[in-house]
């Protein structure tokens, strides 16, 4: 079981999704990644996209932290229903019902959908055997749906190779935190505030 870090929430315990077809971001992983996007003032009322969300955590955690409005992406049921249970932990810790929405479907018919977006944030944690062509196809739609200054983030193992980023997104920052990797990205046309180079 994991929990919420910091922010309104903070030390508040999550559903985790049974069985072993999630792989949650380790607190580890969370804290840093966290502490960075705060650094960079990523998190206040900003809008957020959790793709692949599993359980929630990495978009529960945002709205803890202070965005304004989350939206979790998750195709299987039972992690849906999961991800629904812990944004209602969020929200009781808000005192409001309407910063974390939960989105059933696939990442790819999400994005097709006209009308979504655009998003400060974009925390993408696909399962580890999505192929790099895949990830990238997932990606390309996400170049012209940020806001300015807005920032990608993608979790892999640290086995894998970096993202081919689709036109319109380039790395700009890479974190390796043993089995587990963080990149993160930008478009190429607005660097994102904060963030070094």
């Amino acid at each position: 079981m994991s929990r919420i870090i910091a922010g309104a929430a903070g030390g508040l315990r999550l559903q985790s999704v049974p069985g072993q077809g999630t792989r949650p971001t380790t607190d580890r992983v969370k804290e840093s990644l966290f502490a960075r996007l705060e650094a960079w003032g990523m998190l206040h009322d900003a809008r957020v996209l959790d793709l692949f969300a599993g359980s929630g955590a990495l978009g529960c955690e945002a709205a803890s932290r202070g965005a304004a409005a989350v939206t979790l992406v998750e195709r299987h049921a039972p992690a849906a229903r999961v991800c629904r249970a812990n944004a209602a932990v969020v929200h009781r810790a808000l005192g409001r019902g309407d910063v974390v929405a939960v989105h059933q479907g696939t990442v790819a018919g999400y994005l097709a959908e006209p009308g979504e977006g655009p998003w400060d944030l974009v925390l993408a944690d696909p399962p580890y055997p999505l192929g790099e062509a895949e990830l990238t196809a997932t990606l390309a739609p996400l170049a012209g749906r940020l806001r300015p200054g807005g920032v990608v983030v993608v979790e892999r193992s640290s086995r894998s190779p970096e993202p081919a980023w689709p036109e319109g997104l380039r790395r700009f920052e890479h974190k390796r935190h043993g089995e587990t990797a963080t990149w993160f990205a930008e478009t190429d046309a607005t660097p994102s505030p904060g963030a070094p180079r």
